[in-house]
């Protein structure tokens, strides 16, 4: 039985490229409990995003969340559901074709952009496959997460690992830890909330900064991830120029019965909402791509509680999706972290030639190819 993954053929004088692996969460192939419930075993199952000990924690999932929760999840899915597909798999994809565009504009060395999901298709193994057959030989990890959590970056960098650990060629590795105080990251959603408050008559009576929630004893074990929450938070609110009076930060998604990062979302929404505050805007910075989470959670379920608790009007502001500005925050992240790998002076004429004489030069040795 072959341990190690077959390697693409390479012939002699192949260019060399280097890679950018775009990473995301995943999503399941259909709103339907047949698609979520693979999808779901396989996200849950991650100890990055579920530490629990594993004899009881398979019991769990296997005998009652698997029977239960594929069900409910597909109903939410079927709410928010594009013609494309996914939201989240039609925006990440959307953001690879644009990414690709933009750094052709910087970048005439080789280079080849792929996306590739933790959980469900694209799955990393076919995205590094896809650019190991390209003859990327140095690969940049690029998680689409700003702010660093094991259980979102962490376990994006993990499946990376798990695929290049049956790899026998394997390439050069760089990651992109957090982007969460990046100039042009913060821009870029600054500019996304501005634009909004164009549209609708200017500045909400608060705006609600809501962040993905992990367990709090992820905060006390050493997992930065809360204090670059409120770091971006912080610096949003300078760009936006907002007084402390004028904007929140809240988590979302908490799930079973332990101690999340606080103040919960749903809280934070029904107190405001039952101050009969007037209007409530909310954006989730830490989300590049709009998806369940957003749409149904934030969206459609935050202003249910709100509204209902008393509260006026309600906004969610989009993720960042395929805007211009995070396209060029993306290019601009990318790029810093690409330094020594890639050139704008390429001379490809140049670099067939040598090509041609590395092949040469095998063949003289004995190559057949």
């Amino acid at each position: 039985m072959r341990y190690y993954s077959p390697e693409p053929k390479y012939r002699h004088g192949d260019q060399l490229k280097v890679g950018i692996l775009l990473a995301n969460l995943g999503t399941p192939e259909a709103p339907t409990s047949a698609a979520l419930r693979p999808y779901l075993k396989q996200f849950l199952s991650d100890t990055r995003v579920v530490e629990v000990p594993r004899v009881i924690w398979w019991f769990i999932l296997n005998c009652v969340i698997l029977w239960t929760r594929p069900k409910k999840s597909a109903a939410k899915y079927a709410q928010v559901w594009m013609k494309e597909g996914s939201p989240l798999l039609v925006h990440a994809q959307k953001q690879t074709q644009l990414l690709r565009g933009f750094l052709a504009q910087k970048i005439k060395s080789p280079f080849a952009v792929e996306l590739g999901m933790s959980y469900g298709n694209p799955s990393m193994q076919s995205a590094l496959k896809k650019l190991k057959a390209a003859h990327c030989d140095r690969i940049l990890v690029f998680p689409l997460y700003p702010q660093y959590a094991a259980s979102s970056t962490g376990s994006a960098l993990d499946a990376v690992f798990r695929v290049l650990l049956k790899t026998r060629n394997q390439p050069a590795i760089r990651s992109i830890r957090h982007y969460h105080n990046h100039p042009e990251y913060i821009s870029a959603l600054a500019q996304s909330v501005q634009k909004h408050w164009k549209i609708n008559g200017g500045k909400p009576t608060k705006l609600v900064m809501s962040f993905h929630g992990v367990p709090k004893f992820h905060l006390m074990s050493g997992d930065p991830y809360h204090c670059q929450c409120h770091k971006t938070a912080r610096l949003l609110a300078e760009k936006l120029e907002l007084s402390k009076d004028e904007f929140t930060v809240a988590f979302q998604s908490r799930f079973g019965k332990q101690e999340w990062l606080k103040p919960y979302l749903a809280s934070t929404l029904e107190e405001l909402g039952k101050a009969k505050i007037a209007r409530v805007d909310v954006i989730c910075p830490g989300f590049s791509s709009d998806c369940l989470e957003t749409l149904e959670e934030i969206a459609i379920e935050g202003k249910e509680i709100f509204t209902h608790a008393g509260g006026g009007a309600y906004h969610y502001i989009p993720a960042l999706n395929e805007n211009d500005a995070w396209i060029h925050a993306m290019t601009a992240i990318a790029l810093e972290n690409l330094q020594g790998w890639v050139s704008g002076e390429w001379d490809n004429a140049q670099a067939k030639k040598d090509a041609a004489l590395t092949k040469l030069r095998a063949q003289a040795l004995g190559a057949k190819e």
